[in-house]
């Protein structure tokens, strides 16, 4: 229980995120937060204006728990531990995946977010053009990912990805592609799907060096869009 006089900002914030991680962002009201941290709901508007404004900064809260890059350190290196970062956050708050771009106004959380991110790139040699097409396709694989992986069906508690995958193993005769990959898939007892996420995160890095690359000698990679140089 808080007392009212207790109460501030930050508390109330918390407590909305508490209260998605429980049962989604949907069920985040003034009602729901009050009773969280044991107030009742018009205590909430002497630190939130509305539920709008509660939105606003649960969004900021989501933004400001992912690791920032550092404008100057090598880009590759920072853009993996950014990724990381933000897979891990919304992994916990997989409710902040719809809400990080969604806000109607940008709040300074995110605005330095995106500042840094592009700030990293562009000191090595990105232009505003390519660090924009970097930012957009690691946040689409990014949250692409982690909404795959929170949605996993594993049905029983401790179920692998293997066990899953014999539980509901296609047939040979009607899908022989699939029946085959899963096989070579699974007979290497290592296998697990969240290994996925650096091996395409390093397809999409791979990518952009050599567009970086190229961009830096004036030339363009085989079968690039010369628009998009």
């Amino acid at each position: 229980m808080t007392a009212r006089g207790t109460l501030n900002r930050e508390l109330v914030i918390s407590a909305a995120a508490a209260v998605a991680d429980r049962s989604g962002i949907n069920a985040v009201s003034m009602r729901t937060v009050g009773a969280e941290l044991g107030v009742k709901a018009m205590s909430i508007y002497h630190h939130v204006s509305d539920k709008e404004a509660l939105l606003d900064a649960l969004a900021e809260w989501v933004f400001a728990q992912i690791e920032l890059p550092v404008v100057g350190d090598p880009w590759r290196e920072a853009m993996s531990k950014r990724a990381a970062s933000a897979r891990a956050v919304l992994g916990q708050h997989p409710w902040g995946l719809g809400m990080l771009e969604s806000r109607p106004v940008p709040g300074p959380a995110l605005m330095r977010h995106h500042d840094r991110v592009v700030g990293c790139l562009m000191s090595q040699g990105f232009s505003a053009l390519l660090a924009t097409h970097a930012f957009s396709t690691l946040d689409a694989y990014i949250y692409g990912f982690v909404l795959t992986e929170v949605s996993l069906p594993f049905a029983a508690e401790g179920e692998t990805e293997a066990d899953f995958a014999a539980r509901v193993a296609p047939s040979e005769a009607e899908y022989p592609h699939l029946a085959r990959a899963l096989e070579e898939l699974f007979a290497q007892e290592s296998y697990a799907f969240s290994d996925e996420f650096l091996d395409g995160l390093n397809l999409i890095l791979d990518g952009l060096a050599q567009r970086l690359a190229a961009a830096q000698g004036h030339e363009r990679p085989t079968g690039a869009d010369p628009r998009r140089a």
